[in-house]
This record gives C-alpha cells, sequence and structure tokens, in this order.
C-alpha cells in the first residue's frame, strides 16, 4: 500500500495551552465511550479538536478525460490529486467544491453528484468528494498550490503517484460508477 501521509491538522498533540485562559491543557477521559479530550487545568474548558472538512472534485472533460492537478505543497508534493480543498466555516460544500476546482485548475464545473465521503482513524479531515462535469474555463494551474494540471484517460490515470489515500478510493469509486443524488437545493448553492 501507498505511503498515505497525515496533513497540517493531524497534530493533535500540538496543542498545549488553552484558548481561553492561557493555562496548561491536560489530556482527560470524560466519557468511557468517548477519546480523551484536552481539558484546561485552570478554567476547566473543554478543547474538542473536530474534524477539518475537506472537498473534492473528480472533473469529467467533454472528451471522458478526467483532470488532476500536482500538489505544489506537502503533504504530497509532486504527486496527483483531483481539484479539492478545505471548506471555509459557513461555506455550502457544494460552493467549495465549484470554487476550489476554479481555483486549482481554471475550470468553471457542473457538479453531477457525490461520489462518496472518506474518513480515516486518526486523522482530522473528512473529504467530501464530488463528480463533475468541466462547462467553462480554460484549463491551467491557476493556484500556487498546484505544480501542474493534466488530463488522464481511465487507463493513463498515475496510480502509483496519487497523493492521498482519499484520492485513490475517490477515483476508484468513481469509475466503478458510484455517484449519490445532490439535491436540487445543494447544487444550485453551488452555482
Amino acid at each position: 500500500m501507498a505511503d498515505w501521509h497525515l496533513g497540517a491538522h493531524d497534530e493533535t498533540h500540538a496543542y498545549r495551552f488553552c484558548p481561553r485562559c492561557g493555562g496548561e491543557l491536560e489530556r482527560r477521559l470524560l466519557k468511557a465511550t468517548e477519546p480523551e479530550r484536552l481539558v484546561c487545568l485552570r478554567c476547566g474548558f473543554v478543547f474538542y479538536l473536530d474534524p477539518k472538512i475537506a472537498v473534492g472534485t473528480i472533473i469529467r472533460m467533454d472528451d471522458e478525460r478526467l483532470v488532476l492537478v500536482r500538489r505544489a505543497i506537502d503533504p504530497g508534493y509532486g504527486k496527483w490529486v483531483f481539484p479539492g480543498g478545505y471548506v471555509d466555516r459557513g461555506e455550502p460544500l457544494t460552493t467549495a467544491a465549484i470554487r476550489e476546482a476554479r481555483e486549482e485548475c481554471g475550470l468553471d464545473v457542473r457538479l453531477d453528484g457525490l461520489v462518496n465521503i472518506y474518513s480515516y482513524a486518526g486523522r482530522a479531515p473528512v473529504i467530501i468528494v464530488y463528480a463533475a462535469t468541466a462547462i467553462g474555463g480554460t484549463l491551467a494551474a491557476e493556484d500556487e498550490e498546484c505544480l501542474d494540471t493534466a488530463l488522464f484517460s481511465p487507463p493513463a490515470i498515475p496510480w502509483d503517484e496519487l497523493a492521498f489515500r482519499s484520492t485513490h478510493e475517490g477515483l476508484r469509486d468513481y469509475l466503478a460508477g458510484l455517484r449519490h443524488p445532490i439535491s436540487a437545493a445543494g447544487a444550485a448553492d453551488g452555482l
């Protein structure tokens, strides 16, 4: 299996002080059915480490080839992914998917369905992957996070050069035809 790297949001050990009062944080088991939580020794504040939500968009061109971008940042520097990134607080998922596609590869897209949702034990990101069709724009590495863009026919996908487990699994599920409908309201939010 490939070496899937941890992202910056996976450093749960990095928090030492309370964001409210500056007191020292300590790991405590508050409920037997939940993981240990960070608790402030001074004010008792419980610092919940919640998941980070990311979206990805598998974009199909008119000729059936798929868009991949080569990462210009770690983790996964130099490896291939479909366009994607983190969702901003309060941003609808579909809006984030369309925005990330435009930012990373210069394409305007129509979302065609939800491929799947991916989460992994011990990892902070939850990745929501959409299927999309390019409807405008020009394919280009428009974001400082991308070194290059390329189109791949399904047999030519560089499976050994994919950056993340979710990229591999998302493409596999997409190529297997996995699609869940997106509500009309949800899809319209992003257009």
